[in-house]
């Protein structure tokens, strides 16, 4: 036991399940490669890869040393030159830096960004320039900067997120289910179970799809037919296009609308998205081919378009679709970390009941419960092949009228013979 306990703390942590798919990929290995290398098989491999399991012992140290991703190699250190460079006045250096600017925020893959551009051909490169000097707030030995002094709150990065990310999944939500109320529902239960494990969601490689993938597990949920006020979908667009491409979407089996809408919608690549469906890779792609097919049939112009051409295409029509529609707008983020902590206070405090209802029926039990056993009555039972009782026959009416007679005379004896002389 201490030699196992000192093996598994030697080997280093694994990646997330989603990130053990990806450095397997970026290393062109299958699953069929993998499992025969560490002796075990394919679908133990896959349920690695989609976290039901987790490997240990040998396993896990041949498993992680076959998954590591190739070490960096590091450039050749600078040495400093000798020669000291010119001083600059302040005014030089604010004339050559310009104005001061703030960088905007990058899209995310939650907000249906646009299709990108054909990249162009890279120009020529310049000509090497020096190293720069080190920035005042850098190291000079490492050249890094140095880290922030101020920490972000968990709350804070939480609303970041959510700010973030919350409207982009709703619309996401609604094309996926079609109703507007599911869909927001579907956002701020994701949001809830996100900000009680936030610990692992903070740490996450990608907590915006991490979210995503719960908001979409609660919308897809069977379940919900049961509900009244989710049995039918919310009106259609009006418009003619988007309408057609609406009912597409929601005459499509669930997996593989949820496949199109990740990847021509929000515009992940094949193999995060198979990830996020918990599918094969070749899996994924046969969906998003036939999910494209079916959708082709509603929407002409999609029917004689490249895969190419058709998958931009079907990015445009999407986000429009999905900007076009009016969804209701998330609580604040406040609120449903408010409403998130009340949750799991109130199930908290249902266990503890419940504990302790069953305790005291236990004791209920032990106390009335008897100390000895007792054995039960037997139920009566009717005995048959006993003969019936004796006694005096009915007497007859000659009987009745000679015992008549017999009570009414005086009984004295027999009466005396008196002799007679002659």
């Amino acid at each position: 036991m201490t030699r196992s306990t000192t093996d598994e703390a030697a080997v280093p942590p694994l990646p997330s399940p989603k990130e053990r798919r990806r450095l397997r990929e970026a290393k062109s290995l299958s699953e069929e490669e993998v499992a025969a290398a560490v002796g075990v098989t394919r679908a133990t491999v896959r349920s690695w890869e989609t976290g039901r399991a987790s490997p240990r012992g040998r396993k896990r140290a041949l498993y992680a040393k076959l998954i590591a991703p190739e070490p960096a190699v590091k450039p050749p250190a600078v040495k400093p030159s000798v020669v000291k460079p010119p001083a600059v006045t302040p005014e030089a250096a604010a004339a050559v830096a310009g104005p001061a600017t703030v960088p905007e925020a990058g899209p995310t893959a939650t907000d249906l960004p646009e299709a990108p551009p054909v990249p162009e051909a890279p120009p020529a490169a310049p000509p090497a320039d020096p190293p720069p000097a080190p920035a005042p707030n850098s190291d000079a030995r490492t050249g890094a900067e140095a880290p922030d002094e101020r920490r972000v709150s968990p709350a804070e990065a939480f609303d970041e997120l959510y700010a973030r990310t919350a409207p982009g999944l709703v619309r996401q939500a609604y094309l996926l289910t079609g109703r507007r109320a599911l869909a927001r529902e579907s956002v701020e239960r994701a949001f809830e179970l996100a900000w009680q494990r936030w610990p692992e969601v903070a740490v996450d490689r990608d907590p915006a799809g991490w979210v995503r993938a719960a908001a979409y597990e609660y919308a897809m949920s069977p379940w919900h037919r049961l509900r009244r006020t989710h049995r039918q979908p919310d009106a259609p667009p009006t418009e003619p296009g988007k309408r057609a491409l609406f009912d597409a979407l929601l005459d499509l089996p669930p997996a593989y609308r949820r496949t199109l809408l990740l990847y021509d919608g929000v515009g992940l690549d094949l193999p995060e998205t198979a990830a996020e469906t918990e599918a094969s890779t070749p899996a994924a792609a046969g969906r998003l081919m036939t999910a494209r097919a079916a959708v082709a049939e509603r929407l002409p112009e999609l029917a004689d378009a490249a895969p190419a051409e058709q998958s931009a295409l079907l990015h445009d029509r999407i986000g429009g679709l999905a900007r076009a529609e009016h969804v209701p707008v998330p609580r604040p983020a406040r609120a449903v970390r408010t409403g998130s902590e009340n949750k799991a206070r109130l199930w908290t405090r249902a266990a503890v009941a419940g504990v302790a209802l069953l305790i005291a029926v236990t004791g209920l039990t032990l106390h009335t419960a008897p100390t000895h056993y007792e054995q039960p009555i037997s139920p009566p039972e009717r005995v048959g092949g006993v003969p019936p009782r004796g006694g005096p026959q009915k007497l007859t009416a000659q009987d009745l009228k000679l015992q008549k007679s017999l009570s009414e005379q005086l009984a004295h004896g027999p009466e005396r013979l008196v002799p007679q002389l002659e």
